[in-house]
């Protein structure tokens, strides 16, 4: 474990916390300071933790939501910030709140009471000392639900030993190995390498472990269960075939027995609402791909693919056109009463149901 004593001193003073090393000092201001007088790294976000939304999410992937859901908690800011990001209003656009590591300890304990499967931390890679003493806290308070680190695959082998002992499931993405198409998208050339080591690290600190529990629905039928392990993750892009093969590939030649993959096919084009200014800069990044739904002809490639690959343990999405499925942060429900069961919102704290 690292010492926590110091934690800002030692970890925002000059942010090197991800892979971009911006090197800025996070201490020297809050999220009330004008943004024209922040002097933030890529992730916009001041020392304090913020979060956006905690729920139950049955939206993810089998092994994770089970019976009761996956006790998702999103956080606000992002050290990728893609350009694609359908959960740009926090990712991208500052919307969430302060939490001490009390509160968020609190917030794990309420989601674990009330039935969730596992505490799953979505984009967290710029804030991981903060989350770890929010974690150990919850720990000594009676968190025993395996800790799930939901990332863009972006973070930094240095990060990640922080969470040694605290997290047991890994969800990285591998958006792409191409670094022309990271730099666009994500402004990160690096990305491929970067994503790649942790993934491999993830995998050599978490070997898989999978039971067996009782399906809630069907007593007499049984669900499967991660404990322990990684799920890749890699979201087909609309004409992008072949960038998806290239990382079918890698994963089947350095992943496939050792984790399982997650194979989406939910590109959805997102309505921003930003500024003209803003528009144009995103319509430049997304100039790359095919922003548009991904379509039968796709869907049936990318099926024929994976039947050629064989994996060992593949999860692949059906096809879904239907765009109401979007998330709006600004609402206390998010998304729709099918995929998640609020707990905590931004704007009112904890939500009553």
């Amino acid at each position: 474990m690292i010492q926590r004593e110091n934690l800002k001193t030692d970890f925002y003073s000059s942010c090197k916390l991800c892979p971009r090393n911006c090197g800025v000092g996070r201490t020297a201001w809050d999220s009330s300071t004008p943004v024209s007088e922040r002097k933030a790294g890529f992730c916009m976000e001041p020392s304090e933790i913020r979060l956006a939304v905690a729920c139950l999410h049955f939206g993810e992937e089998p092994l994770l939501t089970v019976n009761g859901g996956s006790g998702t908690i999103f956080l606000t800011g992002c050290n990728l910030r893609c350009a694609f990001c359908q959960n740009y209003q926090i990712s991208q656009k500052g919307m969430g709140k302060n939490v001490s590591a009390d509160e968020f300890a609190e917030i794990c304990l309420k989601l674990q009471s009330i039935g969730a499967e596992n505490i799953n931390i979505v984009t967290g890679s710029h804030h991981v000392p903060a989350i770890a003493k929010g974690l150990e806290k919850a720990k000594l308070q009676g968190l025993s639900l395996p800790v799930c680190w939901n990332s863009s695959g972006y973070d930094s082998v240095e990060s990640l030993e922080m969470l040694d002992g605290l997290v047991s499931i890994y969800l990285p993405d591998l958006k792409t190995l191409s670094s022309e198409l990271s730099k666009s998208l994500c402004s990160a050339a690096d990305y491929p390498s970067v994503a790649k080591k942790a993934i491999e690290y993830m995998i050599s600190k978490n070997p898989l472990k999978i039971v067996e529990v009782a399906d809630s629905s069907n007593p007499s039928s049984k669900k499967e269960k991660i404990e322990s392990g990684v799920i890749v993750r890699h979201l087909f892009l609309p004409g992008k075939f072949f960038e998806t093969a290239d990382v079918l590939e890698w994963l089947h030649q350095n992943v496939d027995g050792k984790a399982i993959i997650s194979l989406m096919s939910q590109y959805t084009p997102v309505p921003f609402k930003e500024s003209d200014e803003e528009n144009a800069r995103r319509k430049k990044a997304l100039s790359v791909i095919e922003n548009r739904l991904v379509n039968e002809s796709e869907d049936n490639d990318l099926r024929d693919l994976i039947e050629a690959y064989d994996f060992d343990y593949l999860f692949y999405q059906d096809l879904c056109q239907d765009t109401e499925w979007l998330p709006d942060f600004e609402k206390i429900q998010p998304f729709s009463y099918k995929l998640a069961k609020p707990v905590w919102h931004w704007s009112k704290g904890f939500v009553e149901n």
